[in-house]
């Protein structure tokens, strides 16, 4: 990852600030964006404010070559599908879709610059294995599979791009749903590993994709649930 650099929407919380934190300590150049300020300076690390759900955004400065982008924003809107509102359904779409769309479209060229690019994108086990309350999400996290299948075929051979679904990870954005021992016991019960997933567990992949070692792979799922999707234990 040395003299590389990377561009990481959502660098400031969870999974995109321990991919941050490790592309950084790798001696890589990485362009941050997020809506919140980084939680701590990191070497080499140059944060920007974005919200991906502004009209208007633009990434402002953008180098000439662009080595991998990773787009960590997401959401968790748990409800049933009858009380799920259309503008609920509109802003999982907003933010896990269409904020990976325009910024795949802004980030392109520096991609293609670059002469073998990296992208990865986060979708979600649920888009695999049907769960109750999960329509809205699982409706946005299939567009992104979509997305991803199309681009690979589209932007073979100079680029790359891929995407990981999680299962439950301990993040700021998933506290709610493990703000118990009593949740966090019941969260890690439903894997077969036993555990909820971690901010490295998922940063360790999106840092394989983006390396050279994954040269070979392109327009893929990459499933990191624990064995949830898969397995029933």
């Amino acid at each position: 990852m040395e003299n590389k650099t990377y561009l990481i929407i959502g660098a400031s919380a969870g999974i995109g600030f321990e991919i941050t934190r490790r592309l950084s300590a790798q001696g890589a150049r990485v362009l941050a964006y997020s809506r919140r300020p980084m939680p701590e300076q990191l070497p080499g690390v140059e944060w920007q404010a974005l919200d991906v759900l502004h009209p208007d955004f633009k990434l402002e400065n953008l180098p000439e070559q662009v080595h991998g982008f990773v787009y960590c924003p997401g959401s968790i809107n748990l409800k049933s599908f009858s009380r799920v509102a259309a503008s609920e359904l509109r802003d999982d779409l907003e933010i896990n879709v269409v904020g990976a769309f325009r910024t795949l479209q802004q980030v392109y060229p520096a991609l293609r610059a670059s002469g073998s690019g990296s992208a990865v994108l986060f979708s979600s086990v649920v888009v695999q294995t049907g769960m109750m309350m999960h329509a809205s999400i699982a409706t946005a996290k299939g567009a992104v599979e979509g997305l991803t299948r199309s681009l690979a075929a589209e932007w073979a051979p100079t680029i790359r791009i891929n995407t990981i679904a999680p299962s439950l990870t301990d993040t700021p954005l998933a506290a709610k749903l493990l703000s118990s021992d009593e949740k966090r016991q019941n969260s890690a019960n439903r894997h077969p590993l036993k555990r909820v997933g971690t901010p490295a567990d998922m940063a360790a992949t999106a840092l394989f994709l983006l390396s050279d070692s994954a040269s070979f792979i392109t327009g893929q799922v990459i499933h990191v649930d624990g064995g949830m999707g898969t397995v029933i234990s």
